[in-house]
């Protein structure tokens, strides 16, 4: 009898907990739903980087003229905070010594630029991986191969822990997830570094270990990196690109609800659309010329729709927003088309109608003749949640000679991609199109600067008539 009358007292307690778990889960839910949005930057201002404003208007300060006061629009815009290492939580180095602003200064002068019943949204990126930069040396990061444990304990963990801090609430934090990590798993293999990346599982496994930290925090979004259309856009590439990110996704604890969306042109220059050269009228398409190489996609708004949909294929909800990195893609000044060529010679055709002055599409460091492309605004196209501000207009990729020490970031090195006498690595007959004089990636290049700044298209400032 007592044994009964235990049983069913077990299985009342038991009936309770699990009817308190699924109310606590609708709870949970509910507040999750009210947070999070479908795009965060919708409705939003955003946060200015009091650093990068003072930046940008010391050197308009210094400048004067038209161009300062072009310069000096540059800092009304909103630009992405990189924690590019651990001592990027802090605002310290191993030492101790106060290097930069702390991610909590940051989210709290957020909060004091906040207007009163508007959300704000905090652009951020993670950028840290285990040997990360796999293909290229200018942004080698602190944590070598084999550290994935230091890269969740250490960097992962803390920033979740700030993130998940309630007077954060009221703050869209979007968070660009790992640049050029998933991809260079996909087309960089015979590097010795990717397939060490690549066996490793490093890539996947902290990418996924970051959006399992980040998806239950509800005014955190989160958009995984999609390299851009120069260099994943042909078949062969898209469609494994796609697969392995896919999977990644799947692969965590939310499965395909993990992410907000993809991000393209993180730091590239690749034009968010080129309005001329579909125009060709000859025998061949203007895929066919040597700059595309039979690349099917000349811009990122039609790489980036080619994605969404592949993306909603494979099973991601139709609700997954695409973000475009705008700093550096304007490609205006003097040297920009205003027309289609009238040349029937398909490479002629090309060359003289692309906005994009690149002389190889591969060419990725302080690239000359770059411009400020389109600035930040929400909702461009049908599923474009923005255009953003990924890479602050004025900071170095890499830096241009061998020899020199970033004391912050000794692992940073030289590439020769950002040798301005050197030639592409992916194509030896083109020149890397690197400026000369660039100091290590993240440093401030005033050179690039003005130039970004005088090639601004949409100009920033209207030209005045006389």
């Amino acid at each position: 009898m007592k044994s009964t009358k235990l049983k069913s007292l077990i299985r009342l307690l038991i009936v309770g907990m699990l009817a308190v778990t699924i109310l606590t889960t609708r709870v949970q839910s509910a507040a999750y739903a009210a947070l999070h949005v479908d795009n965060p930057f919708v409705g939003a201002t955003a946060y200015l980087n009091p650093d990068y404003a003072e930046k940008v208007n010391q050197q308009a300060t210094q400048t004067a003229g038209r161009l300062g006061e072009k310069m000096a629009q540059v800092a009304t815009y909103p630009t992405a905070v990189w924690i590019d290492r651990i001592g990027a939580i802090t605002g310290t180095a191993a030492d101790g010594t106060k290097i930069a602003r702390s991610l909590r200064e940051h989210l709290d002068a957020a909060l004091g630029q906040k207007l009163s019943g508007k959300p704000i949204t905090f652009l951020t990126v993670f950028y840290n991986l285990p040997n990360r930069d796999c293909h290229a040396l200018a942004s080698n990061g602190e944590i070598s191969h084999g550290g994935i444990e230091r890269y969740k304990t250490q960097y992962i963990d803390p920033i979740t822990e700030i993130f998940s801090d309630p007077k954060y609430a009221p703050v869209r934090i979007v968070a660009v997830i790992e640049p050029d990590s998933l991809p260079n798993l996909v087309t960089n293999l015979a590097t010795p570094a990717c397939a060490q990346a690549k066996s490793s599982g490093e890539y996947v496994e902290g990418i996924q270990y970051a959006l399992d930290k980040l998806h239950p925090i509800p005014n955190v979004y989160t958009y995984v990196d999609l390299g851009h259309s120069g260099w994943l856009g042909w078949d062969s590439a898209f469609g494994p690109t796609v697969a392995l990110i896919a999977e990644t996704i799947k692969g965590t604890q939310a499965g395909m609800n993990a992410v907000d969306g993809f991000i393209s042109n993180t730091s590239g220059s690749s034009p968010t659309v080129e309005p001329f050269v579909k125009e060709f009228t000859g025998d061949q398409p203007s895929q066919a010329s040597n700059f595309y190489d039979w690349n099917p996609h000349v811009d990122e708004v039609s790489y980036m729709r080619a994605m969404y949909d592949a993306f909603v294929a494979q099973g991601l909800p139709k609700t997954v927003g695409m973000l475009v990195d705008t700093s550096r893609n304007g490609w205006g000044g003097p040297n920009r088309p205003t027309a289609a060529s009238t040349s029937t010679d398909v490479n002629t055709f090309v060359d003289e109608s692309r906005i994009d002055q690149r002389p190889h599409r591969g060419g990725w460091c302080n690239q000359i003749g770059m411009g400020i492309g389109e600035r930040p605004v929400p909702e461009p196209y049908e599923h474009f949640d923005a255009f953003v501000w990924v890479k602050p207009p004025g900071e170095s990729d890499g830096i241009s000679e061998a020899g020199i020490i970033d004391p912050h970031d000794p692992a940073k090195g030289f590439d020769g991609m950002c040798d301005p006498n050197g030639t592409n690595r992916d194509n030896s007959k083109y020149s890397t199109n690197a400026m000369a004089g660039a100091p290590h990636a993240g440093w401030w290049f005033a050179k690039q600067f003005e130039m970004l700044v005088e090639n601004a298209y949409p100009p920033l400032i209207k030209p005045i008539l006389p």
